[in-house]
């Protein structure tokens, strides 16, 4: 069973929980354990949050109004993809960057996002789209599929 889709978003507050709603959706027609589906909504509104605020093409005079969302369920895995044209990450050499991810304080009012991220998924990547300019947050997790799950992978 494999089931994609992808959203073409404009940067507003309004399209987060747009996209965690569709995702939602689409891993409880799958038959995905509501627990699963949990932890990828949240790890999704996170990123999809940051690109709100922070993928804006500022670095060219401009702004970007649009931002990209892609989810896979593929087999046992869901792979989701969060894409900006904004400065993305930076980096001291100029060349495409994966930003160190650190705790916030536990008092901090932003910054927790890309953390949360690394906890409730198995596998992330964080870096820079090469050549274009933006970020792209990209995360994978094994799926677990509830007894009576209409579109269990086989």
């Amino acid at each position: 069973m494999s089931i994609w889709w992808s959203l073409h978003l404009r940067r507003d507050a309004a399209s987060v929980p747009l996209a965690r709603r569709l995702l939602l959706g689409t891993m409880e027609t799958a038959g995905v354990d509501p627990e699963i589906s949990y932890d990828l909504s949240v790890a999704l509104s996170e990123a999809c949050a940051n690109a709100v605020e922070h993928g804006g093409d500022t670095t060219r005079g401009g702004t970007s109004e649009a931002y990209r969302v892609t989810a896979y369920l593929d087999g046992e895995k869901c792979r989701i993809e969060v894409a900006d044209a904004g400065p993305g990450f930076p980096s001291a050499t100029g060349a495409p960057s994966r930003p160190p991810v650190r705790p916030a304080p536990s008092d901090a009012e932003h910054g927790r996002g890309l953390c949360l991220i690394q906890a409730l998924a198995d596998h992330v990547h964080i870096g820079n789209k090469p050549g274009r300019g933006g970020a792209v947050v990209s995360f994978d997790k094994i799926l677990k599929w509830r007894e009576d799950a209409p579109l269990v992978a086989v």
